[in-house]
């Protein structure tokens, strides 16, 4: 972090201050110091800050009970790759998903196994399913719809867990810090490209267990016509955008 003053701009005046001028979202100005610049037409730009994308498919997590009666007992999931967090995985196996008005096949399950079973779809996969599922965050089943999940070894019907996952971003501690964010907020990031769309209301989630990562569904990738490895800028947080002075 930087603190400039106006003694420390006068001194750098000398030799010429770029215009704009680029500093970190941790730098920081005197009042005087932001007078001196806009008293001589320098506009202060925020140093981008980007974050990778993942964009996520429709898939299933299963709690171990699930796993016995739709595989058999004592069956376990076989990992076939490993996912950007640490310790999850891509499942080899896979489930058809049946709705009201239509089925999905082959639908991949994610590991390891958890407490309650939940699949995430997008709005499009609810339209051929026939139910509208809430947008949520991971694991706020209450009030969520159902779904009939056929495996290899039986079916089980779920009272509820469907969801399309709310847009979120994965942030190590040290993640956090360097972006100046709590487990909770809300960001603003733009996309970049040919279609610059803004998501006005990305929520973090920290944990030292996870890896920076944006995750979005296809139906918001297609949108802003996205793919895993992008970049996406922030621009803010809960509501604000970065202020001039390089502030919050």
């Amino acid at each position: 972090m930087a603190l400039f003053t106006e003694t420390t701009l006068r001194a750098m005046w000398r030799t010429g201050i770029p215009n704009p001028f680029v500093v970190r979202a941790d730098d920081r100005f005197t009042p005087a110091a932001t007078d001196f610049l806009k008293g001589r037409g320098i506009k202060v730009e925020m140093m981008a800050k980007t974050i990778p994308v993942g964009v996520s498919n429709r898939h299933i997590h299963l709690s171990p009970e699930a796993v016995e009666k739709l595989f058999g007992a004592g069956y376990s999931l076989c990992p076939m790759r490993p996912l950007s967090q640490p310790g999850q995985f891509a499942a080899e196996e896979t489930l058809t998903i049946l709705g009201p008005k239509g089925l999905i096949r082959g639908v991949r399950i994610l590991g390891p196994t958890r407490e309650a079973s939940q699949v995430e779809i997008s709005r499009t996969d609810g339209f051929q399913l026939g139910i509208h599922p809430p947008i949520r965050a991971s694991g706020d089943l209450e009030g969520t719809p159902g779904i009939t999940l056929i495996g290899p070894a039986g079916c089980i019907v779920l009272d509820s867990g469907v969801m399309v996952a709310k847009c979120h971003v994965h942030m190590s501690d040290s993640d956090a810090s360097y972006f100046q964010v709590r487990d909770g907020d809300s960001l603003i990031l733009q996309m970049t490209g040919e279609r610059a769309l803004i998501f006005s209301d990305v929520t973090v989630r920290v944990s030292p267990r996870y890896m920076l990562d944006f995750h979005i569904d296809l139906d918001e990738a297609n949108a802003a016509n996205l793919k895993t490895g992008d970049q996406v800028r922030l621009l803010g947080k809960n509501g604000k955008l970065f202020s001039e002075a390089g502030r919050w």
